[in-house]
Formats: C-alpha cells, sequence, structure tokens
C-alpha cells in the first residue's frame, strides 16, 4: 500500500515546463490583482443578510432533528464496523479497510462533502451523539464559560495531531494503529465535551472545524436571522465573524500541504528527512507550518501597517481569505488519491473482515481503474487548483480590505498579495519538484 505507506497524493510529471507553470501561475495571480484594482471599488460579495431562502420543505429537512439524529446513528454505526474491522479484520493494509477510509474516503472525501452540503460533520459527528447518550446534554458542563476564549485554537491541536499521525507516523497505514487513533480520540474528545459542554465540538473537533471552514465556501449558508438560504459562495468567507485560532486552522492545513510536496521531493528524501524516521518528520512538519504562518503574518501586519490600522488584528482578519487557497492545495494534494485509491474503500467494503467466498456488494475481486484519470488531467487539475485557489483569496482579501477602509490603497494590500503569489509559486514548486 505505497499511497498509505509513503503520505498521501502522488507526484505527477506536469505536461508543460515547470518554469513556464510557476511564472504563468505567479503572473495570473499579480493579474487577478490588478483587474480587482480597477474594476473592483466598493464591496461586492454581499453581507450577513443576503442570499435567498431556500424552498420550506427543503429547509424543514435539512433542520429536521429526526434527520440529524439518524445520520449520526449511521455515521457512529460505520465508526464502529471500522474500529473492529481495524482489530478483527485482516493484518495487511492493503487487504484491510480501516486504513484507507480513514486516510482516503473520510479525510479527504470531506472536502467535496462541504463544499457540496455546508457543513456536513457537524450535522452527522456521531461523538455528538455519543455525548447526548451519556448524558451529557443533562448534567452541567463546568468549563462552558471558558471555551469561548479558547477560540479554534483546540482544534488547530487535534488538527495537528492528526496530521502528524498521516505524514509522519512510521506505522500510520497499519489497522492497529487506526483503532487506537479512532478509540483514543473519541475518548479524549468526549471527556472534553463533558467538562466544556456540547459547543465543544464546534471548537475542539478538528474535523467538524474543518468541514465548517470548507463549508464557508459552499453555495448553502445561513443568513444572520438564522434562515437557511443559497448564497454566493464567496460571501460567506468575508461575512463570517473571525475567531481567535482561524488562523491556526488555516496555517496547520497550508503548512501540512507543503510538507507533504517537500517529504517528496529529492532534497527531502535524500537530505533531512533520508532517515525517513519520525523526529525528522516532525521536525519538518513543524518547520513548514512554522515557515507559512510567518509568511502569512508578516504580509497581513506589513498591510495593516501600510494602511494604518492595527497590525496585530490582521492576521486574523484576513484569515479567512486564505481558506480557498487551503482548499485549493488540498484538492491539488488529494485529487489522484481520492479519484483512483478511493476505489479501494468500495472494494474491500465488499469483504470488510476479508473471508473466503463473502462478496456483498459483487466488487472484491475489481482492481484498481488506473485510467479512470489521466495523469495530464490530474496535472491540469492540479495546477488550475492552486491558481483558482489564490486568485479567489486575492479576491476576498481585496473585498476584505474595502469593507475595512473603502478607499484601500493598492500599497496597502501588496505585502499580502506578495505572500500569496510566493505560496503559489512555492506550492506548484513543492507538488511537481523544483
Amino acid at each position: 500500500m505505497t499511497v498509505l505507506a509513503h503520505g498521501v497524493g502522488s507526484r505527477t510529471d506536469l505536461p508543460l515546463p515547470i518554469g513556464l507553470a510557476l511564472y504563468g501561475a505567479g503572473a495570473v495571480v499579480l493579474l487577478s490583482f490588478a483587474i480587482l484594482l480597477l474594476f473592483w471599488r466598493t464591496p461586492r460579495l454581499g453581507d450577513a443578510s443576503c442570499g435567498r431562502p431556500v424552498p420550506a420543505p427543503l429547509a424543514r429537512l435539512v433542520d429536521s432533528t429526526a434527520l440529524r439524529r439518524g445520520l449520526q446513528v449511521v455515521a457512529l454505526a460505520v465508526t464502529s464496523l471500522v474500529v473492529v474491522v481495524a482489530v478483527a479484520g485482516p493484518d495487511e493494509t492493503s487487504r484491510n479497510l480501516a486504513p484507507w477510509v480513514l486516510y482516503v474516503t473520510f479525510w479527504v472525501g470531506l472536502v467535496p462533502a462541504s463544499l457540496l452540503l455546508g457543513p456536513v460533520w457537524r450535522a452527522v459527528n456521531p461523538l455528538r451523539l455519543l455525548h447526548r447518550g451519556l448524558g451529557g446534554r443533562l448534567a452541567t458542563a463546568p468549563g462552558a464559560g471558558r471555551l469561548p476564549a479558547l477560540g479554534l485554537w483546540p482544534a488547530v491541536v487535534a488538527l495537528l495531531v492528526f496530521l502528524w499521525l498521516e505524514l509522519v507516523h512510521p506505522g500510520r497505514a497499519e489497522p492497529t494503529t487506526v483503532a487506537v487513533f479512532l478509540i483514543g480520540y473519541t475518548v479524549v474528545q468526549l471527556a472534553l465535551a463533558a467538562w466544556f459542554g456540547e459547543e465543544w465540538f464546534a471548537a475542539g473537533d478538528g474535523f467538524e472545524v474543518y468541514s465548517t471552514l470548507l463549508a464557508r465556501l459552499s453555495f448553502w449558508g445561513r443568513r444572520d436571522d438564522g434562515r437557511l438560504v443559497w448564497r454566493n459562495p464567496l460571501a460567506d468567507a468575508t461575512v463570517a465573524p473571525p475567531v481567535p485560532g482561524l488562523t491556526g486552522v488555516v496555517v496547520v492545513l497550508l503548512g501540512s500541504t507543503a510538507f507533504d510536496g517537500l517529504s517528496r521531493t529529492v532534497f527531502w528524501q535524500t537530505g533531512p528527512g533520508a532517515a525517513d524516521d519520525s523526529l525528522s518528520g516532525t521536525l519538518g512538519l513543524l518547520a513548514m507550518i512554522a515557515a507559512v504562518a510567518a509568511l502569512y503574518v508578516l504580509g497581513a501586519r506589513l498591510s495593516g501597517r501600510l494602511a494604518g490600522q492595527p497590525e496585530g488584528v490582521q492576521p486574523l482578519r484576513y484569515a479567512g481569505t486564505v481558506v480557498p487557497i487551503a482548499l485549493g492545495y488540498t484538492v491539488a494534494h488529494y485529487f489522484s488519491l481520492l479519484m483512483l485509491d478511493g476505489q479501494t474503500t468500495w472494494i474491500l467494503a465488499s469483504n470488510p473482515f476479508g473471508r473466503p467466498g463473502v462478496d456483498l456488494f459483487g466488487t472484491y475481486d475489481n482492481v484498481l481503474d488506473l485510467t479512470a484519470v489521466s495523469a495530464d488531467l490530474i496535472a491540469y487539475v492540479q495546477v488550475i487548483a492552486i491558481v483558482v485557489g489564490h486568485v479567489v483569496g486575492v479576491t476576498l482579501a481585496h473585498e476584505r480590505a474595502l469593507l475595512s477602509a473603502r478607499r484601500a490603497r493598492a500599497s496597502d494590500q501588496l505585502p499580502l498579495v506578495v505572500v500569496m503569489v510566493l505560496f503559489t509559486i512555492g506550492g506548484l514548486g513543492l507538488l511537481f519538484g523544483f
């Protein structure tokens, strides 16, 4: 199981000169900024009151408590099955369903699910069901009053732990590792929810926060009056209130995908990461996250200084504009994994325990269809995802600048735009190899 044994995603040879791709991508981002300055002079994306209400029957269905509880029961049943399969299923990673469900179907599939359906994991999160089942809603949560001050920083820790497991831990693909992680994560989350209350999951469950963050770019949204509406998918990214820790979440997501690219370069494999051990991987992951954080914070603070605004609040103010960049990186790194290796989940699901003669869905004898997407298509999707993500990020940053100061100058925004150009070039360079 090469993919899970050596990180996620796959390197693809770009069907055009790498230099042309890098300079072209950077130029597109700069050109988009110039066009925005010329033709986008007032806020256009709407505010928290915008959006067209969805049909009443659909709104009632989406908000139905019975539907949410039913989906949570299904999610809990699937999670329980994955844990049981991880413990009692085949020992070989290539034949055990659990790693494929966790790292491919769930983690990667959460991206399109959140974009299409909104904050889907908040609705189906089985941890919320377990919390209620254990009497969490009836008990007094001693730490509930302290939760708002923590912001999203607990989710930063949760995401960092999972990403370390996915990208660094040598035994990440072993079924027992998956079982230990799922059980341990559940116990820790439920214990903290017992202290802070059910709202803990919105701040401390890394997967729920990740899904909710991506859902800011969904066509679904909630108006300030609570109504479910169709809206411009970019509107929510600018009107959603900044929450402490949001900067940390987007930086961890960006830095981890950057490390994923770095770890598959010749430079890393023959240099700092030659030992292929946890220490070098951990240091590399933290270094890439720190580098991304330093660049972003520097760009945001410099933009604030030039605009005559408090520098300290700028990284959080503009953090939402980095979400499409993180999404672009995610699509670039995981697209081929979902399209190709994602088939393995459905193959193994037909015989989760590897019993002779069992083939529930008639797919167990199938083999991966490596022609499902071509190498050229994968490469083009990767380039387009990163470039479009950055162009949208620049657009949101410009909109945010206009909301802060209606006569925002180009020079005020330039430091942050330069950082986004560097992210574009660096992301493509790490993805395809300098």
